[in-house]
């Protein structure tokens, strides 16, 4: 939690962890694309974090196999925090707090980058998110938590809407890659950059729709701004004829699923519905200084 709040993994010691990834934002970026120390703009927004626990794969095109892998990169990206692991050891090794923190974490004072990307992704795993309405109305079995719109947004989501085929309950996502045909920005190729494949391009990894109320900007360029544009893009703008396009994404582009406005709507509240407020403001999951 320390490190994730420290700012000394920057090269000028001005951006942590939390910089991009805000609290009250689901450990999301509210920016399109995150500022790195020099100015220099990301290529993508940046994900929430959310549940990491039950993921098997990071970042937009999954090229980091867990939390350790994914925490190593920002330091040293030239866009991101542009440091260097000597100097970030260097620095935390004189503060006066951190060798007996990981003297109790480790059972010896020694830093090294290893240490200090397993200390971040094992606070990484306590980041847990299932206090929503929707938890307490679903799970919790309190049939007050959900009005009559929300609940009919819910059927829409789980039926006729399809959504639930990849953002899956109970973690709103079902950890897949997909290309469900974005128009633009086709010179990011997603998972292709890293497999290689063709069969990989414009695959992207499949968000959580938990706490999406607070995540905004949508999508992994942060083209939309609200979730009406997202459901609205869905309804109407999926690009036929893309290649790869995800075959979930078939019946949305052949204008087999058609929403009217009160469904749009309804599917839209209920989203609303996933935010989960006591982890957007738990007290234990912010700075710890």
């Amino acid at each position: 939690r320390a490190l994730f709040y420290e700012t000394a993994l920057s090269n000028d010691q001005t951006m942590s962890c939390a910089t991009c990834h805000v609290q009250a934002n689901a450990f999301s970026d509210p920016r399109q694309f995150s500022v790195g120390t020099d100015g220099s703009l990301g290529r993508r927004n940046a994900p929430a974090i959310m549940n990491p626990i039950y993921d098997t794969a990071f970042f937009w095109d999954g090229r980091a196999p867990s939390l350790e892998h994914q925490a190593f990169g920002p330091v040293t990206n030239p866009v991101e925090m542009a440091n260097s692991w000597a100097v970030v050891v260097d620095r935390l090794e004189q503060d006066p707090t951190y060798p007996g923190m990981f003297q109790a974490a480790f059972g010896t004072p020694d830093i090294d980058s290893v240490r200090i990307v397993q200390a971040i992704a094992q606070f990484e795993r306590t980041l847990l998110s299932f206090d929503s309405r929707f938890d307490r109305w679903y799970y919790g079995g309190d049939s007050t938590q959900l009005t009559q719109q929300e609940q009919r947004g819910f059927d829409l989501f789980m039926g006729e809407a399809q959504c639930a085929d990849c953002h899956t309950p109970p973690l709103f996502h079902d950890v897949s890659f997909r290309n469900i045909g974005l128009h633009g920005q086709l010179s990011d190729l997603g998972v292709e950059e890293v497999t290689g494949l063709m069969d990989d391009r414009w695959r992207f990894k499949t968000s959580t729709l938990r706490n999406i109320e607070v995540t905004a900007p949508y999508m992994r360029d942060g083209r939309f701004t609200t979730l009406e544009e997202v459901v609205d893009f869905y309804a109407d703008d999926v690009e036929v004829n893309m290649p790869n396009l995800d075959p979930h994404m078939f019946p949305w582009s052949l204008g087999q699923i058609e929403l009217d406005p009160q469904e749009r709507a309804d599917l839209v509240a209920f989203m609303r519905t996933l935010t989960d407020a006591s982890f957007l403001s738990d007290p234990d999951l912010g700075p710890p200084f």
